[in-house]
């Protein structure tokens, strides 16, 4: 208790010490100041978007280097220069008292220049919504770095009498664990070098704690640097006792202590590096811990599952520090699954084995990405994918389903989508493909088509020529069964130069080489395609008839979705509209986007419904964009209702587009009667919003006697941008979206005498702030309206519907829909926009936000996760919102405002410290004065 009185004296009287000279006052100042300027300026804050602190941690361990380099370089060197070094020393004060003294008001005054920091997270939260835990993280990392670059700066100081010395010393020192493991440094390395390397830095260490995750062996590393050199520290100040004298005995000890303790330090470092339990994610929803409903996938499974990752040891220097993350969640995998999961690493590059597997069997392809460096260009090939295999059946994620690129004007961004969502997505995908049926293969709904690129009979080895052989007997039988909906060609890729070259640089295929001596090279190489995708089908290793078609019905199980769930998009109506037009006379809007992100999930076919009738295996109905839909098709929808079906919606009276030129006309959807008998209206209105998006502008720009057609970015109030109170937080479909655009969409009236007995839910709705407008004019004029280009001439703003959803009885008579208890219930979900989910709007907000724009999808395939009550992939879609969260719309004066408010709050808390640090030497000096007069009385 002594020792800690007698430290936590010596603390105040450094602390005082800092605070009697300008230097306490300069080093908050100047800390405070730079963390604004990055975080507003050189990181562009506003132009990120994003609602989280991360401009503020990018900088903070290089500008800690150098700033508490200046606060440490006096602590022993000027005792040494004064010559009062040899007092301090024989004070009844022990050194380690009088270290520890100066090191923690060191890092106290590091403690209160953080605090300064703290209006940046309370702003953000204000703007957006923050998630906290990476905020706590990110400054009980700011401690933690501080507190070893205050003993790497107190040894520096032990070691010179000049504090320029010093200052350099320990410049050198901390910026070489922080170089260590930066991206310049690693990117020269292979990726395992390249993370031993990020072991080994301060900064690496640093950013794995501000994501979020408190990882013990973080701190660890941090606690070893600053107990390493405190001791350190120690031995400098007794080796000044020793001047003079000759080594002895007690000399020996104290270097060979010192030399026990860093090995200790190091091995235990070391021992502990292997566990990734020793964590604790800050995180809301915790994203960097597997949810309990992948854990409960994992458990379910009844074959042992293979997840493998093929990752390059030398690859782009932006995919670097993601292999670690992909491994470390790989790893919990396996953990999580047991004997159930097996996880694997793989480098195809090392392993021509593998890599020859991975293309012929896998289709895993290494992909090229061009790096630059100040001297030259140059282009790697590397593999980022991950497989998962259950049971012959298999599926492959590369980098573009795992990466997501950020633009931004200090740079490019790239961190992993949401991985877990992904991956367990897979492996429920391959899990359903191995439990599906398709034995009575003459009920095959589609054909399949074998392509054989194989040598000439006389090219083949005889095992080989054996294989192809039974091959044929298994295709005749499976043609048989079929009824011609499978059968095969060969092409010969010897006789034909350019497939021979597709299947080499395409397919990442080559030749089988015989050991038989003088052989020649052949080519023994199948695949399967149903006309839309194509999959390579493997060789069996027990070469019969049974043993193929096995591998082949495998292999059409792989292009078969999951069977339970299927999807339909609605084709136009063939019937006739207004003045004989039909929906097939317009250019259809294209869903290519959406088609491809919900196809890797659910199985997705085209319908007509012409018959009046949804066929019984289909789960969920996707009407987009339709135009005059008759009879049929209402008296369709409405029996898929009835009978417990869920159909979405997306549609608008008026649609509108802009890509070369601004587009918009009143459309008839063919479904204003059908609405209104089941209580819904669209207003022929669109709704504009304060809270909105950006949108490339079409901006012809005048250059002599004619114009130059430009796009320029602008501020676009029909683009809502829909977040916090307008995602219905009590539904699990939009509670975690995060955010969602919505353009040129109308609003939603609701009739409750005509949904009585249903539920309606609205998900999506505008701002208080918003306003409809009947004006077919979407192209905005700032010179009349500067502030939004639209004039705002609506009495009435408020929040609107813009999209709704309705559960419920949905008899086929609508009028007598509430009468009826027994039916099943249906779901019906209404968007009043026509382009939501259409690729032209998908591209339009890539180009405006400068990264690839898929929330739409992603909303879309909640409703059919919902529908199909699969609440698993949502539940752990919901923990990966955070990487979604953005900032309100603010408008130039308001950025302002925040920015120049934070540069107040720090001035004030300044003012405030000179003022408590001069009322403090005040009280000091009266309590000096009165103990002086007592002493004299």
């Amino acid at each position: 208790m002594k020792t800690l009185n007698k430290i936590s004296v010596t603390t105040k009287k450094e602390l005082a010490d800092f605070f009697s000279s300008p230097a306490a006052i300069l080093f908050l100042g100047i800390f405070a100041g730079i963390s604004l300027f990055a975080f507003f300026w050189i990181e562009a804050f506003f132009s990120r978007n994003i609602a989280d602190v991360r401009p503020l941690f990018t900088w903070m361990p290089i500008l800690l280097i150098f700033l508490i380099a200046a606060l440490t370089m006096r602590s022993w060197a000027e005792e040494r220069r004064n010559g009062t070094i040899e007092v301090i020393l024989t004070t009844p004060v022990s050194p380690y008292t009088q270290i520890l003294g100066k090191y923690f008001a060191a890092l106290l005054l590091v403690a209160i220049a953080l605090l300064l920091t703290f209006s940046l997270p309370i702003t953000v939260n204000f703007l957006g919504d923050l998630d906290w835990g990476p905020v706590i993280g990110g400054y009980v990392a700011a401690i933690f770095l501080a507190s070893s670059y205050i003993a790497i700066g107190l040894w520096s100081s032990s070691r010179t009498d000049n504090q320029i010395v010093s200052l350099i010393l320990t410049v050198l020192i901390a910026g070489a664990l922080y170089a260590i493991g930066s991206q310049t440094i690693t990117s020269f390395f292979d990726y395992r070098t390249a993370e031993i390397l990020r072991a080994l830095g301060s900064g690496s260490r640093f950013e794995s704690i501000t994501r979020g995750v408190l990882d013990f062996r973080d701190i660890l590393y941090y606690l070893t640097i600053t107990v390493i050199f405190l001791f350190l520290n120690r031995l400098s100040l007794e080796k000044l006792r020793w001047a003079g004298n000759s080594p002895n005995q007690i000399h020996n000890k104290w270097r060979k202590t010192a030399v026990v303790l860093i090995l200790t330090l190091l091995f235990f470092n070391l021992g502990i590096s292997f566990t990734t339990k020793a964590r604790i994610d800050l995180t809301e929803g915790q994203i960097y811990t597997l949810s309990n409903s992948t854990k409960q996938y994992l458990q379910d499974l009844e074959q042992p599952l293979l997840i493998r990752g093929y990752f390059s040891n030398t690859t782009h220097p932006l995919l670097a520090p993601l292999i670690p993350q992909m491994r470390n969640l790989l790893t919990e995998y396996a953990v999580a699954g047991g004997n159930r999961v097996k996880v694997e690493f793989i480098d195809p590059h090392k392993n021509p084995k593998f890599e020859e597997e991975a293309g012929s069997k896998y289709g895993v392809k290494p992909v090229s990405f061009q790096t630059a460096s100040k001297y030259q260009a140059s282009v790697v090939n590397t593999y980022f994918d991950i497989l998962i295999e259950y049971e012959n059946q298999f599926e492959v994620l590369g980098y573009k389903d795992l990466v997501e690129l950020k633009s931004s004007a200090s740079g490019h961004e790239v961190e992993l989508k949401s991985p877990e969502y992904e991956i367990s997505r897979m492996i429920r995908t391959v899990v359903a493909k191995s439990r599906q049926d398709v034995e009575e293969l003459d009920k095959l709904t589609r054909s399949f088509a074998i392509t054989g690129y194989i040598s000439s009979d006389k090219s083949l080895p005889k095992n080989y020529l054996d294989a192809k052989s039974l091959l044929d007997t298994a295709i005749k039988h499976l043609y048989d069964e079929s009824k011609g909906k499978i059968d095969i060609i060969y092409i010969d890729p010897e006789e034909d130069g350019i497939t021979a070259e597709y299947l080499t640089n395409e397919l990442n295929v080559r030749p089988h080489v015989s050991n038989m001596p003088d052989a020649e090279p052949y080519w023994f190489y199948l695949t399967i395609s149903d006309g839309k995708k194509s999959v390579p089908i493997s060789i069996p290793d027990n070469l019969t008839a049974d043993s193929w078609r096995e591998v082949i019905i495998s292999a059409i199980k792989r292009l078969l979705p999951d069977s339970i769930n299927t999807i339909a998009f609605v084709k136009p109506s063939a019937t006739p509209g207004p003045a004989g037009i039909t929906a097939s006379q317009f250019i259809p809007k294209k869903f290519n986007i959406l088609r491809n992100e919900l196809s890797e999930s659910v199985r997705v076919v085209d319908l007509q419904l012409n018959n009046g009738k949804v066929p019984n295996e289909i789960n969920f109905l996707l009407v987009l964009a339709p135009r005059y839909l008759d009879n049929e098709y209402q008296n369709a929808i409405q029996e898929f209702l009835a009978r417990g079906g869920t159909v979405l919606i997306a549609t608008s009276p008026i649609d509108a587009s802009i890509s070369d030129v601004a587009d918009v006309e009143e459309t008839d959807s063919g479904l204003k009667l059908w609405f209104e008998k089941n209580g819904i209206s669209l207003r022929e209105e669109l709704v504009l919003d304060t809270q909105h998006g950006a949108l490339p502008i079409p901006n012809p720009r005048r250059v002599g006697s004619f114009f130059v057609r430009e796009k320029k970015i602008v501020d676009y109030p029909y683009i809502i941008d829909v977040r916090d109170e307008g995602l219905n937080e009590e539904s699990v479909i939009t509670s975690r979206l995060g955010q969602l655009y919505v353009p040129w969409v109308t609003p939603i009236e609701i009739d409750p005498s005509k949904n009585q007995h249903r539920s309606v839910t609205p998900l999506l709705t505008s701002s208080k702030q918003s306003w409809a407008s009947n004006s077919k004019d979407i192209l905005p004029d700032f010179e009349s309206y500067p502030e939004l280009g639209f004039p705002n001439d609506s009495a009435v703003t408020g929040p609107k519907i813009l999209a709704v959803m309705i559960e419920g009885i949905f008899d086929q008579d609508a009028d007598k829909s509430n009468e009826s208890s027994n039916e099943k219930q249906g779901r019906l979900i209404l968007v009043g926009s026509s382009s939501l989910f259409t690729d032209n709007f998908s591209d339009l907000m890539t180009q405006s936000l400068q990264t690839e724009y898929r929330r739409p999808a992603q909303f879309a395939q909640n409703l059919i996760d919902w529908s199909i009550e699969d609440r698993g992939i949502l539940n752990i879609l919901r923990k990966h919102s955070h990487f979604t969260r953005t900032l309100e719309t603010l408008s130039n004066d308001d950025k302002k405002f925040w920015e120049y408010l934070n540069y107040i709050f720090v001035i004030l808390a300044l003012v405030l410290i000179l003022i408590s640090v001069y009322l403090l030497k005040r009280q000091s000096e009266v309590r000096i004065n009165r103990q002086l007069q007592q002493a004299i009385k």
